[in-house]
């Protein structure tokens, strides 16, 4: 795609990285056969190839943003299938994130939206006022249906049934291995996560402690910025991954660390562009660094020796998170891990496709997330299996509130296969909180 930057513009280096995505482009429309939004709607807008020309017109002419190019950047769901797809390697991630920052710097959204999305910047990346918003969702829910704005309704019908107490693994700390030690890894603890489930935290931890990994909880991490990132707020987003950077660099630069381990798949395709989004700021090798240490929790398990276990006569419907599969490039991983731990493993039709979660897209777009969501459960429940598996938060609650199937995330099984308990979800009435579910 030919592109007419001047050399002022190309002075920035968000533009400058968007020059030369564009002019890898060559119009081919694959991205189209695998883009949810496209199959959904059927705009060429709605398509990666569409909004390319869009972010194109708007970034080459320096407009402030139309109605029209805000409402096709927003539908998309960032889920990456058309990065799995294009023939010509277009880094479609650092083009739209580029695109989304540039709207939320010269684009006034109106009121209502501006409100939410300043809403969910200030609850969702911070674990206790999520918590405090899940209790009032909770509460409100029975009256979800008198709320005019069918966003407010997503989130009040996101609330789970139960509120996990909060897990004093997440806390500062480190967790010595049961036996020989053969690594030293920080687990990213996450932020929503922390609120919304804290049994794959608490999964993680004993797994990898049961294979020889010193686990470190390090002082000062948090959220990994991906919530505000995809938002635009780029500022926020930078502020809050810095924060991540000096804890875990001063854990490698004491102790050491083999790897930072994640095991949210949306906040590991973050993490590891850390050395992208910090490449022109003095943090640029400390983000760098870590970026070559993350790893999602499915590629440090191939690493250890995890023991093969016997059948187990449960068949687990495998969900590739979009995050993982066309984020990180993490196929098989999680499939052959299940595998070796005893599940027969099954996967849906059209495994590449978004569940419609994405974030905070289905907050901020529920229709379309509804959809997708709808499409993803016929496709699970069709191969009747015993458990759904999956490797991220979001999708775990996009999924598992529109099904009776139990789901739960691999480490989960993996690590109740390998001598752990039972996954709390697989029993027949979770527990209600005995202790406090707010610090």
């Amino acid at each position: 795609m030919q592109t007419s930057f001047t050399d002022a513009q190309l002075q920035d280096p968000g533009t400058q990285r968007a020059n030369e995505i564009l002019r890898t482009c060559v119009h081919c429309g694959f991205c189209t056969a695998t883009c949810p939004t496209y199959q959904v709607l059927g705009d060429e807008l709605d398509s990666p190839r569409g909004r390319i020309y869009l972010i194109k017109d708007m970034l080459e002419n320096e407009r402030v943003p139309d109605e029209k190019t805000v409402k096709h950047i927003d539908r998309c769901l960032s889920c990456l299938a058309c990065m799995t797809t294009c023939p010509s390697g277009v880094h479609y991630m650092h083009l739209v994130d580029h695109a989304r920052a540039y709207i939320d710097k010269h684009y006034k959204r109106p009121f209502g939206d501006r409100a939410l999305r300043w809403i969910l910047a200030r609850i969702l990346p911070y674990p206790t006022r999520f918590r405090l918003a899940l209790l009032g969702a909770k509460i409100a829910r029975p009256f979800r249906g008198l709320m005019p704005d069918p966003r407010l309704r997503a989130m009040l019908e996101m609330a789970p049934k139960v509120i996990p107490p909060v897990s004093r693994n997440d806390d500062p700390q480190s967790f010595a291995p049961e036996g020989r030690q053969v690594k030293r890894v920080a687990l990213m603890t996450g932020c929503a996560q922390k609120a919304l489930n804290t049994d794959i935290n608490d999964a993680t931890i004993r797994l990898l402690r049961r294979l020889g990994c010193e686990v470190v909880v390090a002082d000062g991490a948090g959220c990994c910025g991906a919530l505000t990132h995809h938002m635009g707020r780029e500022d926020e987003s930078h502020a809050t991954a810095a924060k991540n950077i000096r804890a875990w660099m001063a854990e490698k630069n004491g102790k050491g660390l083999d790897a930072i381990v994640i095991n949210t798949s949306g906040c590991g395709t973050t993490v590891k562009d850390y050395g992208h989004m910090f490449r022109n700021d003095a943090l640029a090798q400390d983000a760098a660094t870590v970026s070559n240490l993350a790893m999602d929790i499915s590629e440090l398990l191939m690493q250890l020796e995890m023991p093969e276990g016997e059948d187990k006569g449960l068949t687990v419907a495998y969900h590739a998170a979009c995050s993982l599969q066309h984020g990180q490039q993490i196929k098989t991983h999680p499939k052959t891990l299940l595998k070796r731990a005893g599940f027969r493993v099954v996967e849906p039709a059209d495994s590449h496709l978004c569940c419609g979660s994405a974030g905070t897209y289905n907050l901020l777009q529920p229709e379309i997330s509804a959809q997708l969501k709808a499409r993803k459960l016929r496709t699970l429940e069709a191969k009747n299996p015993d458990i759904i598996s999956a490797g991220n938060i979001g999708c775990m609650i996009q999924i598992g509130s529109g099904t009776e199937i139990p789901i739960v995330h691999t480490v989960e099984l993996l690590d109740w296969a390998t001598g752990g308990p039972q996954p709390p979800a697989l029993t027949a009435e979770r527990s209600r909180p005995s202790v406090p579910i707010l610090r």
